[in-house]
């Protein structure tokens, strides 16, 4: 699955099955607009919850294209606790 990860105000955000260019557009068309314009995300670890951000000038916005591919090859570490048994 293709994400874009989107750093909005000291947060992360993710938005899932868009291209990154037809994200910026909209983000673009958003800052011409002259109106205030609230973009569908994604928030949050494992379950997700839709949120919503403004956009409007002066609001900072990154965008982060991620690829499913590179992020499956990152391994799980397995971590002894004490006083756990594994």
């Amino acid at each position: 699955m293709k994400r874009i990860h989107l750093y909005y105000d000291g947060f992360i955000y993710s938005v899932a099955g868009r291209e990154l260019d037809e994200l910026k557009s909209e983000i673009e068309q958003a800052l011409t607009s002259g109106s205030p314009h609230w973009l569908k995300v994604n928030h949050g670890e494992g379950t997700l919850r839709e949120a919503q951000l403004l956009i409007a000038p002066g609001v900072g916005l990154a965008l982060s294209p991620m690829e499913a591919e590179l992020e499956d090859r990152v391994p799980e570490v397995p971590v002894a606790l004490p006083g756990v048994d594994v």
